[in-house]
């Protein structure tokens, strides 16, 4: 009952060269679900998995570093569809957006639930559980347990209280990591380095990813003043890192 977690891309707000911004795929007994599909996700998702076995995709909310993908995604399952590789419709889970849901569906094979922070779902061998964050658009945190271990993703969104008692304990954190130590996200929605640090430290996470990285300056003093709170096992999400709990 292991949970495999495969980082595809972690850039925030564009792609570098072979460097995708936020897509994770979670698998698990067979079953594969896609969190996020920014700019770059889909060609770089296809080195691990085939876009036809990917049961469903979650999007924690539409900026083009966290969605922008889908739509391309969507074609593919058409085609492929049509072309009889893969016989059944996808799933799009994200926040209610009444636009989102007419382009999505107006795919045929494609099929859109809503999500927000009363939501639970259980899809395949997990359970899901949402927060909602502080962006400037609705954005959901999620939390995904299957069980016996938990792994949860902040998607993008300022330090708060409530995230800390979200990420209570979780085997595997994925914290949003925009700015470095000093810098102020409340305006923005996003964390500093030593924000990310303290939610881990606080949280009590086992292994912490820092994400939504920035394209400037030594990433590498993210992971130095995340360490600094008193944080264990601080790593820099890679594309192709693969983490199992």
């Amino acid at each position: 009952m292991e949970m495999k977690i495969t980082v595809i891309g972690m850039w925030g707000g564009y792609p570098k060269k072979d460097g995708p911004c936020s897509g994770y795929l979670v698998e698990q007994d067979g079953f594969s679900m896609l969190i996020d599909c920014g700019s770059g996700v889909l060609v770089k998702l296809q080195e691990f998995i085939d876009l036809n076995e990917i049961n469903d995709v979650l999007l924690s909310h539409y900026h083009y570093d966290h969605a922008s993908d889908v739509g391309a995604y969507l074609f593919s399952r058409l085609v492929n569809t049509q072309l009889g590789r893969v016989d059944e419709s996808l799933t799009i889970y994200g926040p209610q957006d009444e636009m989102k849901e007419q382009e999505f569906t107006s795919v045929p094979y494609t099929e859109f639930q809503a999500i927000d922070e009363e939501s639970e779902l259980h899809i395949g061998p997990f359970q899901l559980n949402f927060l909602k964050t502080i962006h400037p658009v609705e954005t959901c945190a999620m939390k995904i347990s299957n069980g016996k271990k938990r792994f949860v993703y902040t998607a993008d969104t300022s330090f708060t209280k409530g995230l800390v008692d979200f990420a209570k304990g979780a085997d595997l954190l994925i914290a949003e990591c925009s700015l470095y130590e000093g810098m102020d996200g409340k305006n923005s929605g996003h964390m500093n380095a030593r924000e990310a640090g303290m939610l881990a430290k606080k949280a009590g996470a086992h292994k912490t990813l820092l994400t939504h990285l920035p394209h400037y300056g030594n990433i590498q003093k993210l992971v130095e003043s995340a360490e600094k709170t008193g944080a264990a096992a601080v790593e820099l999400a890679q594309p192709g890192m693969v983490i199992t709990i």
